[in-house]
């Protein structure tokens, strides 16, 4: 059975495809990304937009914990950021992220990413 982002209820009121990569860490069967989250009214997070933003956006971490095998994730070395007119960096967006009986898998500037077992973690920082 293979469940994509959108219907899991860690998600509810989050759009990852419009949230912003600002760096990943991995450490053996641990991977984390650091991440602005796109958040919107269905989510708890949501806070009126700050003036010229689009939508509510907040610190979070996206954690993998626990994973038997993580393949497919770029050095961050070797994964070219974007630069914002205000000097910013952040290293795209997560293009796709579905979880399956196996794990998991996820794409991005980062990698095609297949994680195998483990869980996943999100926190956004209130």
């Amino acid at each position: 059975m293979m469940m994509d982002w959108r219907e899991m209820p860690v998600f509810e009121g989050v759009d990852l495809n419009d949230s912003f990569i600002f760096g990943w860490t991995q450490d053996g069967g641990r991977l984390a990304f650091y991440i602005e989250a796109s958040i919107w009214p269905e989510s708890r997070y949501y806070s009126t937009p700050k003036a010229g933003e689009y939508t509510c956006y907040r610190s979070a971490v996206l954690e993998f914990v626990r994973a038997i095998e993580i393949t497919g994730l770029r050095p961050i070395e070797l994964a070219p950021p974007s630069i914002d007119p205000d000097g910013s960096k952040d290293y795209g967006n997560i293009d796709s992220l579905v979880a399956s009986e196996s794990g998991f898998s996820l794409a991005g500037d980062f990698g095609d990413v297949s994680i195998r077992g483990g869980e996943l973690r999100f926190d956004i920082h209130a």
